[in-house]
C-alpha cells in the first residue's frame, strides 16, 4: 500500500556481527546525505545516500573506527555530511550565532518589561503632556477660528 520514508533504507545484508550492525545505524543516523538538503542517511533513498551507506558498511567491515569513518567523509564531502560540524574556525558562527541571537532576544524582552513597568513604555509623562502658555493660547487661537466656521474675526 503505502511506503514510508523509514522503509526508503532498510539494508538487505546484514552486517557480520550486532555491534557492527548498532554503529553502522549510529553512523548513518548521524551523518548527512550531501544530496538532500536536510536529510540523514538513515531517511534518505537518493542514490548518493545509498553509495555512502555502502561506503560505511564497507569502513566498518574493514575495521575502521567511528572517527576514522566521519574523517574519511569529511574528508571527501567537507564538514556538511556531519549534523554536528567541528567546532574549528569556519563553523565558529554556526556555534556561536544561536547563542547570540538569544541573548539578543532576552536583552530586548528585559528592556521592553522595564520601560512597561517604569511607565515610560511609548507613554509620555505628565510633565512632557502638559502645553506651555504660549501652545495654549495657540490652541485657543485654533479652536476659535474652527468654531466660526473657519473664518476668523477680529474682535
Amino acid at each position: 500500500m503505502y511506503a514510508s520514508a523509514s522503509w526508503a533504507s532498510v539494508e538487505v545484508e546484514p552486517l557480520s556481527s550486532a555491534e557492527l550492525q548498532a554503529r553502522y545505524l549510529v553512523l548513518i543516523e548521524e551523518m548527512r546525505c550531501p544530496k538532500c538538503q536536510n536529510q540523514n542517511l538513515a531517511g534518505s533513498d537518493s542514490m548518493v545516500a545509498n553509495d555512502l551507506r555502502r561506503e560505511i558498511r564497507r569502513l566498518l567491515e574493514e575495521g575502521f573506527s567511528d572517527a576514522e569513518i566521519q574523517e574519511y567523509m569529511v574528508a571527501r564531502y567537507g564538514d556538511f555530511v556531519l549534523y554536528r560540524p567541528p567546532l574549528q574556525r569556519n563553523t565558529m558562527a554556526l556555534w556561536i550565532a544561536p547563542g547570540v541571537f538569544a541573548a539578543l532576544g532576552l536583552l530586548t524582552l528585559i528592556v521592553i518589561v522595564a520601560r512597561a513597568r517604569n511607565g515610560r513604555g511609548g507613554r509620555q509623562d505628565q510633565e512632557s503632556q502638559a502645553l506651555s502658555a504660549e501652545e495654549q493660547r495657540r490652541l485657543a487661537e485654533l479652536l476659535n477660528v474652527s468654531e466660526q466656521g473657519g473664518s476668523k474675526s477680529d474682535d
